[in-house]
């Protein structure tokens, strides 16, 4: 496609986000197509639902036009950044529905959101995330469930043994037990970090 002697296929991220940030429309289109799929795969992953992962995705870019302008590309690629985006409304939106009454099997979907996303490479810029993301997946499946209820789902532990059918007891213990093991996997990422920055 040629838009007043541009190739818009060959510009790069950047170049496009700022195209959109500024109302170009041939730009913005591209921008859009480029990065619709992996938009909509994360806010999916994390919700779960088809017609709302659509609602999460076009927040998504509406976000995105409305503050281009403050991408900063040395915190991150552009696909980082719009996936950071994505996730985090996604999560807000769970969050919010956390009173509705949910599936156990629902979870699963949601651990794997957590532990694994296809859009792994785009977001290799965030560190910070891929290290979490890496513990999450070391740990117990019983502990993930548990920390992605409480803190995806915003569950008590009382919901979690709910939900769970386990005893109380048991709920607090996958998720104090969840949280050191995290601690621990993120400890040296923290000294790594603390080292290079310090």
């Amino acid at each position: 496609m040629l838009t007043a002697g541009r190739n818009i296929d060959d510009l790069g991220d950047d170049a496009l986000l700022a195209g959109f940030g500024v109302g170009d429309d041939d730009l913005a289109g591209e921008f859009v197509r480029r990065f619709q799929r992996p938009v909509f795969g994360i806010a999916v992953g994390v919700v779960g639902d088809t017609r709302l992962a659509e609602d999460i995705a076009a927040q998504t870019f509406e976000r995105a036009w409305r503050f281009a302008a403050l991408y900063d590309s040395r915190r991150g690629t552009v696909a980082a950044w719009l996936a950071a985006i994505a996730r985090n409304l996604a999560v807000d939106v769970v969050r919010a529905r956390r009173m509705a009454p949910i599936d156990p099997s629902d979870l699963d979907a949601l651990l794997d959101a957590v532990t694994w996303i296809p859009e792994r490479a785009a977001l290799a810029a965030e560190a910070a995330g891929l290290d979490v993301r890496t513990a999450m997946a070391s740990l117990p499946v019983a502990q993930a469930r548990a920390l992605v209820m409480a803190a995806f789902r915003g569950m008590t532990a009382g919901e979690i043994a709910e939900v769970e059918k386990i005893p109380l007891g048991t709920a607090k213990t996958r998720i104090r037990a969840g949280l050191l093991r995290m601690h621990a996997a993120l400890q040296p990422v923290r000294q790594t970090e603390s080292d290079r920055y310090g």
